[in-house]
């Protein structure tokens, strides 16, 4: 059973939206939020632990609606479809989730999973047979043998790493029916893919498809998300009943009405975008793709803004387990593009990663707030957030991380791990060694 505690004189951010309240305390007891206020401090025992947060932030936990817990900062397509265990991907994905939870995120949702462990992860979290937080998951992305983003690493038919394959209205709809079987908490659907001559990713799915997987996840009341990098996906997807669009690159008008009209959330993940346009040079990554991204997120970020002064729902999402957007670093950066690019105040950005993400969870009246009888998932920064988003990004200013009304240990070692033999593709050489490469 957790300690009662009692977080006292910090200002809060109770995740409404609300303006920040000064010198308020909370209470958390029996893993909720039992007090606020005065009650608060009306009601401590002679038990409690006092944490005092003078001059910093008391606000929910951060919710990553958009995180990959089983990749293990991927750094090609390769490595995630053909050099993966599936024993170690789930005891790599034990060690990851420390550090998603130690950078604040107390909630998170993962679409699809390497080899389709995600509801055994889900579920040894919930026993307490592995620590970290709240978790959501899909089982595989469905994708159709055009493929994704990962182009001719696809098969035809089968599975590889977090991809299942579908062929037909049947297939469709017999897969979906299996991963609520296997226990997914959302259906996710690859919608678009690139292929050779494809200029860019496009949708890779017929509307009937679309439309089967829909229906057969809403029938038993399980919801479904959509990778959509295009106009036209995002359209279709909307008018199918896709319930989170995620992406929604390049949306137009058209695309945005039918969001509108659906009442479909929006997910941009601008994150990995954003560390590729930013900092991909200092990382080797290709050259020129700064300057593709960097137009993708302006031209997105447009019309999502958009689709918010619309009251289309806004969630926050890392795209966190690659190389660019590695676990425990990256949870918050998509506030800060939501500011920089949207023009959201930063606390409109933290409503979306709190009150907003307890939706992707189906978690509304428990999660996402500081309110009496909301689960106790708290956090005391160092700061104040909606002076300067970014310091929700410094894990060096998050002095208590709650969960489940426990503290996290935040001054144990950071987690990591050595090479795994064959876990990681090396090369022979950066470069193709000519004779003229060695002799001139």
């Amino acid at each position: 059973m957790a300690q009662d505690l009692l977080i006292e004189g910090g200002a809060l951010i109770d995740g409404t939206g609300a303006t920040p309240k000064p010198n308020t305390a909370v209470l958390l007891s029996e893993g909720r939020i039992a007090a606020l206020g005065a009650d608060a401090s009306a009601n401590v025992s002679a038990d409690t632990t006092r944490i005092d947060a003078s001059g910093k932030t008391v606000m929910p936990g951060l919710i990553d609606s958009h995180l990959h817990c089983t990749f293990d900062d991927v750094q090609s397509n390769d490595e995630l479809f053909f050099h993966r265990d599936p024993t170690l991907v789930a005891l790599t994905t034990a060690q990851n989730l420390q550090k998603v939870l130690r950078a604040g995120v107390t909630s998170f949702v993962d679409p699809d999973t390497a080899h389709g462990v995600g509801p055994s992860m889900r579920d040894a979290i919930d026993a307490g047979v592995i620590e970290g937080p709240r978790m959501k998951t899909g089982v595989q992305a469905l994708l159709t043998a055009v493929g994704g983003t990962a182009g001719r690493l696809i098969p035809d038919d089968g599975t590889v790493g977090y991809a299942q394959i579908v062929n037909s209205v049947d297939e469709v709809i017999m897969w979906t029916r299996r991963h609520i079987k296997f226990g997914a908490d959302w259906i996710k659907i690859h919608a678009t893919g690139s292929f050779p001559g494809s200029g860019g990713e496009r949708l890779v799915w017929s509307r009937d498809e679309l439309r089967a997987s829909c229906e057969a996840a809403h029938d038993v009341g399980v919801p479904v998300m959509a990778h959509c990098r295009n106009a036209e996906s995002v359209l279709v997807a909307a008018e199918v009943g896709v319930d989170l669009i995620l992406h929604a690159s390049f949306m137009d008008d058209a695309g945005l009405e039918a969001i509108v009209d659906s009442g479909a959330a929006i997910c941009p993940t601008f994150t990995f975008l954003a560390n590729l346009a930013d900092f991909g040079s200092s990382v080797g990554a290709t050259p020129g793709m700064e300057d593709i991204f960097r137009g993708e997120i302006t031209a997105t970020a447009k019309m999502v803004r958009k689709a918010y002064d619309a009251g289309v729902k806004l969630i926050c999402g890392s795209e966190s387990g690659f190389a660019l957007t590695p676990y425990g670093h990256w949870h918050a950066r998509e506030m800060q593009v939501f500011v920089e690019e949207l023009g959201l105040s930063p606390l409109e950005a933290i409503t979306t990663a709190t009150k907003n993400g307890a939706w992707t969870m189906r978690m509304e009246d428990e999660l996402g707030t500081v309110e009496v009888g909301k689960l106790a998932d708290v956090l005391v920064v160092d700061g104040d957030p909606t002076a300067d988003i970014t310091i929700l990004n410094d894990k060096s200013r998050l002095s208590e991380v709650i969960c489940r009304g426990e503290r996290v240990d935040l001054d144990r070692p950071w987690p990591e791990h050595g090479p795994i033999p064959g876990w990681k593709v090396g090369s022979w050489a950066e470069e193709v060694l000519t004779w003229d490469r060695a002799y001139r």
